[in-house]
């Protein structure tokens, strides 16, 4: 586009609802699903949403739109500035708050350790972990799934992300953890709104910035630990005290620190929950339940896992959207957005566009033999913020379903379940009810779940 055209292009926001900011943000923070399909409907792929604490924010829906912002000028559509309340959560060297060359150089040392063999060598542990928290399961009676699966997650962050080894440290670690991510949808739109709120005498008496200084001194010893004692680790941590960049320069502790809150928050809770919404899709689809089973039970090459994972990521994205915000004025569409705007692709729109046939529907065979048409399946995001650690929580999946289908019968506990807002989140209503029954092996000679465990430490299951 000439500078002439960008010229003539209106500049300015797109259409939007005219309801007062307080009633845009209360119900984008109650109800954002319901809000963005009703949006679209009435304004189509690019509206405006007013609100207050993040102000004019810009929703893309269209798949060449994302493109657009994805693959713009990173120095103006930074990521990190509209993620900046987080800071005193997740630590001013998170790679979720960096912008810039900053960014690229904290991503160049994180990645290794997320793909190839790196993210295929933990396979077994978690394969370990999920079995044993499975042998845990009450039978015949109704829970949720969705704790059980965040008790899994903690134990991949603990053991093959931390790499703790110290059964007390560990157990320590176990209970404040989870902490850290107490945060509200109110809580978050308070910081939003209004920023300073986390740094106040208020904010600091929040259960996640009251555990935060334990948290610190733990993560502090067992940072030190990894670096003077560094023979036979093979966690992501050891990978990361490690890695040097091109000058040969490592990461600090603190920056070690804050990448492990960010791992932690971006890998805890939201493979816990599209887990469990794997399951409560799957629990509901019979056909496609029985034909993965019998891929898992033939031993070979496992294509139609795979498709469950991305139809599930894709009808019950784990977040709505993912943010940019502009520090100059930006083309998107046909219109020039001033700086300050928040752009803002909306997952949960284009994942259910019309470029897939019956969008709505729950069919994992759509991603057998083919790819999804561009810019139409981000659960991940895109582009340079694509998440790092998609690889890993693909395979993490993976094994947390091979071992529990491997275990247990499950059966749905009442009606599919609608999404809610948790955390930043978008969670089953009801956590995932499901009953568990022991499953009978292929000879029926008797339950394949051992009666005890077999083998590895046991997990508390999350409350």
């Amino acid at each position: 586009m000439s500078a002439g055209e960008v010229h003539e292009l209106p500049t300015g926001l797109p259409r939007g609802p005219r309801w007062p900011r307080l009633a845009q943000t209360a119900a984008w923070g109650a109800r954002p699903l319901w809000l963005l399909d009703h949006l679209q409907r009435r304004y189509g792929d690019l509206f405006t949403l007013r609100t207050l604490g993040l102000g004019n924010v810009v929703v893309v829906a269209d798949p060449a739109l994302i493109k657009q912002v994805f693959t713009g000028d990173r120095d103006v559509f930074e990521a990190g500035g509209a993620n900046a309340a987080l800071g005193p959560v997740l630590g001013q060297h998170s790679l979720l708050l960096l912008d810039g060359e900053r960014h690229l150089r904290q991503r160049r040392l994180l990645l290794p350790p997320f793909h190839g063999d790196a993210v295929r060598g933990y396979a077994d542990l978690v394969a370990q972990i999920a079995g044993a928290e499975v042998d845990s399961w009450p039978l015949q009676e109704t829970f949720a799934i969705r704790p059980r699966m965040q008790a899994v997650t903690l134990e991949v962050i603990l053991r093959a992300v931390i790499g703790v080894r110290d059964e007390r440290r560990r157990a320590r670690l176990r209970t404040l953890l989870p902490q850290l991510l107490e945060f509200t949808p109110l809580d978050m739109w308070a910081v939003w709104i209004y920023p300073k709120l986390i740094d106040s005498r208020l904010g600091r008496r929040h259960q996640a910035l009251r555990v935060r200084p334990e948290v610190d001194r733990l993560l502090a010893t067992e940072i030190r630990e990894h670096r003077d004692d560094p023979a036979g680790r093979d966690d992501v941590l050891a990978l990361l005290v490690a890695a040097r960049d091109e000058q040969g320069e490592a990461l600090t502790d603190e920056e070690l620190r804050d990448h492990v809150i960010t791992l932690l928050l971006a890998g805890h809770e939201t493979t816990a929950t599209a887990l469990a919404w794997c399951f409560e899709r799957l629990l509901r689809h019979p056909t496609a339940l029985a034909r993965l089973r019998d891929e898992l039970e033939s031993g070979a090459d496992e294509p139609y896992l795979d498709a469950v994972i991305s139809e599930t990521l894709r009808v019950r994205p784990v977040i709505d959207a993912v943010w940019r915000k502009l520090t100059a004025p930006a083309v998107v569409g046909d219109h020039v957005l001033p700086a300050g705007t928040v752009v803002m692709p909306a997952i949960a729109l284009v994942q259910r566009s019309d470029a897939y046939d019956d969008a709505d529907a729950f069919r994992p065979e759509r991603f057998l033999g083919t790819s999804a048409p561009a810019y139409t399946f981000i659960p991940f995001g895109g582009g340079p913020r694509r998440c790092i650690g998609a690889s890993f929580a693909l395979m993490e999946m993976k094994a947390v379903l091979r071992a529990v289908l491997a275990r247990v019968e499950l059966s749905p506990a009442g009606d599919p379940e609608p999404a809610r807002v948790h955390h930043i989140t978008l969670v089953p209503a009801r956590g995932g009810q499901v009953i568990a029954t022991a499953r009978r092996s292929a000879a029926g000679t008797g339950p394949t779940r051992p009666a005890v465990r077999d083998g590895g430490e046991p997990i508390p299951s999350a409350p």
